[in-house]
């Protein structure tokens, strides 16, 4: 009978040099999107747009 431990290390994962730079660049793209929303977000706030607000945050939900 195998025993499988819970914690046991882990096969290193392999990625190609474009798998890598395409994993950054989406990182980076979803981050610049929030900080861009969270920013719409705070501006709506100050403005009372409630219409607005909501759909950022149902955006916000989406990408998060």
């Amino acid at each position: 009978m195998e025993k499988k431990l819970l914690h046991s290390p882990q096969q290193p994962i392999e990625m190609t040099d474009s798998e890598f730079a395409e994993m950054f660049l989406k990182h980076a793209l979803t981050q610049f999107k929030k900080e861009k929303i969270l920013k719409e977000i705070d501006k709506t706030l100050k403005e009372g747009n409630k219409a607005r607000f909501l759909l950022l945050t149902e955006e916000l939900k989406k990408i998060s």
